[in-house]
């Protein structure tokens, strides 16, 4: 965390530092940072299209708030409606979808909800509620977070009257938020990315997965240049356009970590 909260100081105290003529400036989810998807990525993009990217790590609800408010080029995040909903707002122009891959519901092994691998979500979080096992929330305004939300409001459930008892928000990242699931013994909800990358599992297991709920959309949209007249139109334009060319996903399916593929490009 304190590399991605330096950077992102870094950012506010030096807006629009990395003003390169060839650079821009991408606001983006956490989950596709801290899976290392840009460190692989980036130079790639450098070589063959000469664009430096520079990503500024946040929730999906702080990206979007950001980009919003001019501080960069590019927005790439996972809460489709939303994005849809800041470009319709004149905010960003076309958003396109570039990848995908999936959450998951973690837990302990010892499983006091009783959930089942077969279980869809809303029955998964259903037993969490009835049980009072213990939860933890991102509770960030995060991609992540407005997922569980949805979750929640399907079962039509309402954990955060039980906040600080067994329903627990971090305000935090998902390395932060599986860290804490991993140190008490809780569920929480997590995208696989993020999972397959952390090390500190313990005895935290795949409680539930593979169910069309948990399907996660990452999107790419350009901050609108009508609205943010300092956006690097030319450079994000390339750097988009070689994300959802065939080039693009090709080297996007080929990123994996121990062995697996973290990222589903399906561009459109």
């Amino acid at each position: 965390m304190f590399r991605i909260n330096l950077f992102i100081l870094s950012f506010l105290l030096f807006p629009r530092i990395c003003s390169g003529e060839n650079s821009l400036i991408v606001q983006s989810t956490t989950s596709t940072y801290n899976s290392g998807f840009y460190e692989y990525i980036l130079p790639i993009i450098k070589s063959e299209i000469n664009v430096v990217a520079h990503v500024v790590s946040v929730g999906t609800g702080a990206a979007l708030k950001n980009a919003a408010n001019c501080d960069g080029d590019v927005l790439i995040v996972h809460a489709k409606k939303r994005e849809l909903k800041f470009v319709k707002n004149g905010f960003g122009l076309k958003r396109y979808n570039l990848m995908y891959n999936d959450f998951i519901i973690v837990g302990p092994k010892e499983n006091p909800a009783k959930i089942s691998l077969t279980d869809d979500p809303i029955t998964s979080f259903t037993k969490i509620f009835t049980t009072s096992s213990i939860f933890i929330s991102r509770g960030d305004d995060s991609g992540t977070h407005f997922k569980e939300t949805s979750i929640w409001n399907k079962a039509k459930l309402k954990p955060i009257k039980f906040s600080g008892k067994w329903y627990r928000e971090t305000g935090s990242g998902m390395g932060t938020t599986l860290n804490l699931a991993s140190g008490m013994g809780a569920y929480t909800l997590s995208d696989r990315a993020s999972w397959i990358n952390f090390n500190n599992k313990n005895n935290l297991r795949i409680i539930a997965e593979k169910n069309k709920t948990l399907f996660n959309q990452y999107g790419v949209t350009m901050v609108n240049p009508s609205n943010c007249p300092n956006v690097k139109f030319k450079n994000a334009n390339k750097f988009i356009s070689w994300l959802v060319s065939k080039r693009g996903q090709k080297v996007i399916e080929n990123f994996k970590l121990k062995g697996k593929q973290l990222f589903f490009p399906n561009a459109s």
